[in-house]
């Protein structure tokens, strides 16, 4: 009996069969509708929607009073019953179309809440970087000799020269140029191409 069972049933690992379909199955664009919804949401929070529901309302109330009898196609004894239907209609539909565009806002939102994240995690890691950059370019500024410094020290070594020289007073003496020693005058000259060597 179990073995029977087992023979019939098939295991999770086998892909159930697909159903015939009496209708083909409909697969809308999921990016077109979508803008669709939300172009028809944004339409109905708009004031020219309500102007147009409330004239389009008015003028079925004034047909269906004033108009003949024969002419007249909602009854004003039961209520404007049509007119009920048609608007219990359109809140139906708004509802949906309303959820699909609060939906993709809320996709959108979510998706911008991240970029700006990640932007931030950015600029942060830039700011840590400048600041450290700063930080070093700092401490080597430290280091750095500054004009007032170099001053100060060219002037202490004067006044030593000075000191030492026992009050007498510094000429500096013009050095004699040198004569070219035997070793550089027994260099051969080098010719420059295109110029006759000089004898």
């Amino acid at each position: 009996m179990v073995e029977k069972i087992r023979s019939n049933s098939r295991g999770l690992d086998t892909p159930r069969e697909a159903r015939k379909r009496i209708l083909p199955r409909l697969r809308p664009n999921p990016d077109r509708f979508g803008s669709g919804t939300e172009n028809i949401a944004r339409f109905m929070g708009t004031p020219q929607f309500l102007f147009y529901m409330t004239v389009f309302v008015a003028l079925w109330l004034t047909w269906n009073t004033v108009a003949p009898a024969n002419l007249r196609f909602d009854s004003a004894a039961l209520g404007f019953t049509a007119l009920t239907l048609m608007l219990s209609l359109q809140a139906s539909y708004a509802a949906p179309l309303l959820l699909l565009a609060q939906n993709r806002q809320d996709d959108r939102d979510r998706v911008s809440m991240r970029e700006d994240r990640h932007r931030a995690e950015r600029n942060l890691s830039d700011t840590e970087y400048l600041t450290r950059e700063i930080a070093e370019l700092r401490i080597a500024l430290r280091e750095v000799a500054t004009r007032d410094y170099v001053r100060s020290e060219l002037r202490s070594i004067l006044e030593e020269l000075l000191e030492t020289t026992d009050g007498q007073e510094l000429t500096l003496q013009k050095r004699k140029p040198r004569k070219p020693s035997d070793s550089t005058v027994a260099l051969p000259k080098v010719q420059s191409a295109g110029r006759k060597p000089v004898r």
